[in-house]
């Protein structure tokens, strides 16, 4: 069944006229009429009566319509979907991160991103997970990275790196190969505030098990904590890729946390009811490559 005689039965259909449907196709009546009847004959069926004014569907014309408009509209998505694959995206991606992936991995996504879609825009988005995930909700940002975010029908989940939360403190401190939960209290801390994704961990581990920590100070982020630590004021309780981030590593010391062991769970979201472009898709797949947990490797 040739699509250009379905395009133009859906016109004629829609115009009400055969003349009118040839002046839509800039075509002469004629051929546009000889392509109609070429339709019918192979259908067996007439599928239009001419009137004075111009022409009716018959029944199977009218069941026929349905089915044409279902094949154009499956031919262009074809089309469309297949000169996607084979051109280089274009367009402007908005990625959100949270701020310490940010700074381990801004760098090597960037590079990754510029090389393989040189006529696209990249907008690099820092937050905290919490409004991250509000910002992919609300359709601010179209692909993020989230710390334990809370389970919602309106985001997609996949999981990247689950990593042990540690003990960092001064370096010179004397740690044990394991910090056990009440044993954490023996030590004075700074710690992010609320609402970030560490802190909500951590306090979620330690309230049920009414273990209360000397907290000296709360800060912003896990990179002023690990400052804090490096000049010998406190301890704090990271994931283990944190110290990625520190500025002098060589001032500090840690050790796991448990038993229990705790665990930090970094997660790609994408909405779950926006279509993904070529863009958006082979931005994911740069994402997944990328090693979180030796960011250095991908300098």
């Amino acid at each position: 069944m040739d699509l250009k005689q379905l395009e133009y039965f859906v016109s004629v259909a829609e115009c009400g006229s055969f003349s009118r449907a040839a002046v839509v196709h800039n075509l002469a009546q004629p051929s546009l009429s000889r392509q109609v009847a070429l339709l019918e004959e192979e259908l067996g069926q007439r599928l239009f009566e001419r009137t004075g004014r111009g022409v009716t569907q018959t029944d199977a014309g009218r069941a026929m319509l349905e089915h044409a408009k279902l094949m154009l509209n499956t031919a262009a998505r074809a089309r469309f979907q297949l000169r996607e694959m084979h051109a280089t995206p274009r367009g402007r991606l908005v990625v959100g991160l949270p701020h310490r992936v940010a700074i381990a991995m801004s760098v090597p996504l960037i590079g990754r991103f510029r090389e393989r879609f040189p006529d696209a825009l990249i907008t690099i988005v820092e937050g905290l997970s919490l409004s991250l995930r509000d910002a992919l909700i609300a359709g601010r940002i179209d692909v993020g990275l989230l710390f334990d975010p809370a389970p919602t029908p309106l985001l997609k989940f996949e999981s990247l790196l689950r990593e042990r939360l540690m003990l960092v403190a001064p370096a010179g401190s004397r740690l044990p190969e394991q910090v056990g939960l009440a044993a954490l209290t023996g030590f004075e801390m700074v710690l992010p505030s609320t609402p970030n994704p560490i802190r909500t961990l951590v306090d979620s581990v330690l309230q049920p098990r009414q273990i209360e920590l000397r907290v000296i100070a709360e800060v912003g982020g896990v990179h002023t904590a690990l400052s804090v630590v490096e000049r010998g004021l406190a301890c704090s309780i990271l994931p283990e890729s944190a110290l990625n981030i520190a500025a002098h590593p060589e001032r500090l010391t840690w050790a796991p946390i448990g038993p229990p062991a705790t665990w930090n769970h970094l997660k790609l979201a994408i909405p779950a009811s926006r279509s993904i472009g070529a863009l958006a898709r082979e931005t994911l797949r740069i994402l997944r490559q990328l090693d979180y947990r030796h960011p250095r490797s991908e300098l």
